[in-house]
């Protein structure tokens, strides 16, 4: 399915959108609720990646294919693990068996785990089969990706021995790894993140029984956020439901949107965004993204549509998501004129005063690529090839921005 968004009248209005749980949060609390049956969940994602991880915890079935769902591929792959006599292969979409997981293997091995590859050395698919894992200290560099080390924090309660992580070097994505902790603190697993070292003890009382109420996405709130600031001063888009002290590393958006004239209030369960000012082109936008790498589309996109120089750091974990998205970037915003320059973990680019109508993007089944692109429908005309691919985070991000004012063929 091809999506056309005309140029839309949408830049003065009062809006509002109710985006379902965070996709990052439900995996963890699916996996969590696995472990500790007694959990509920509330307002629970209803990603393409969370129903997979739903499905793949229930099944009985030796073959789980989780197609695209990375975060799935990673957790459950330490979950299997430590599942006493059940042994299964672990694969997933084309593109999955080229995204890269011998660290975690490897991490896993060192617990005791008993992993092989069916394959490739050091990609999907695996054949797992679920032992004791009675190890408990392992070591791994600070800058891979958070889900590799969410995978270990979210098993460890199980472990005889508990867990002792070490990460060497600048840790990556920190907010993801406090989410993960947060959660456990929720129910009663005992952490601690010291220095570069995480400590996780082995639960060994009963879980209580407890409702968790998943706070809503901020990734998805990123679009909306580059829509105030492409839309004229005065706009407002409400957004439920979300809290000030979310665990969410994306939550920085509020923080970072100030560069783009976007002021954000915080309402009980909504926050506001107001399109308080022009910004002026003259400035460079530059952002360290280490601790939230999947907003770089969207800012990316931002920037090109308000003509102004951008340079993101922080970004070497894009290229192994869905798609190599810094190669993706430079290409798609290269349709629409943009001169961009990028390294392994930059992008640059330059500012300009001009976009080209009736470009046609290509989405590499990424649907951040889908979703970081359409709000330029508010400054021309463009085509969003597979847009189908949004249903990974956001399955109702079409509709949402029909009843926000995009003219959406």
């Amino acid at each position: 399915m091809n999506i056309e968004i005309l140029k839309s009248s949408k830049t003065d209005t009062k809006s509002s959108v109710t985006i379902t749980g965070s996709k990052s949060e439900s995996n963890r609390l699916l996996m969590l609720r696995a472990l500790y049956p007694v959990i509920d969940i509330g307002n629970l994602s209803n990603s393409d990646d969370s129903v997979l991880m739903q499905n793949a915890l229930s099944s009985n079935g030796d073959i789980i294919d989780i197609h695209h769902a990375g975060t799935a591929m990673r957790f459950l792959t330490a979950y299997f693990s430590i599942q006493e006599g059940r042994e299964v292969i672990l694969t997933g979409s084309s593109r999955m068996k080229e995204r890269p997981i011998g660290i975690l293997v490897d991490a896993l091995r060192q617990l005791g785990a008993d992993i092989q590859y069916v394959e490739n050395e050091g990609f999907p698919p695996l054949r797992v089969v679920g032992k004791a894992l009675n190890n408990s200290k392992i070591s791994l560099k600070a800058n891979v990706s958070s889900q590799y080390i969410s995978a270990l924090l979210l098993i460890a309660s199980k472990l005889e021995n508990g867990l002792e992580l070490t990460l060497d070097g600048k840790i990556t994505s920190v907010p993801y790894i406090k989410m993960t902790l947060g959660l456990l603190d929720e129910i009663g697993i005992e952490a601690t993140f010291k220095n570069n070292v995480i400590s996780v003890n082995p639960k060994t009382s009963k879980a209580e029984s407890k409702t968790l109420i998943v706070e809503s996405d901020w990734s998805s709130a990123s679009y909306y956020f580059s829509i105030v600031a492409l839309s004229n001063i005065g706009t407002e888009i409400k957004l439920s439901s979300y809290r000030k002290d979310s665990l969410q590393g994306d939550s920085v958006l509020s923080e970072l949107y100030k560069a783009f004239g976007v002021d954000t209030n915080f309402n009980d369960n909504s926050i506001t965004l107001i399109k308080g000012k022009n910004v002026s082109k003259i400035q460079c936008v530059e952002f360290d993204l280490r601790d939230a790498p999947d907003i770089a589309q969207t800012i990316a996109v931002t920037s090109f549509g308000l003509g102004l120089e951008c340079y993101l750091t922080g970004l070497h974990t894009l290229k192994i998501k869905e798609t190599d998205r810094l190669v993706a970037l430079k290409t798609e915003l290269e349709k629409f004129g943009a001169e961009v320059v990028i390294t392994d973990e930059s992008l640059r680019l330059k500012s300009s005063d001009s976009i080209m109508s009736d470009v046609s993007v290509d989405t590499y089944n990424d649907h951040r690529m889908a979703m970081a692109f359409a709000p330029l429908g508010i400054k021309t005309t463009l085509q969003i090839n597979d847009a189908e691919v949004v249903s990974k985070s956001y399955p109702q991000f079409w509709d949402h921005l029909s009843s926000i004012g995009f003219k959406i063929k």
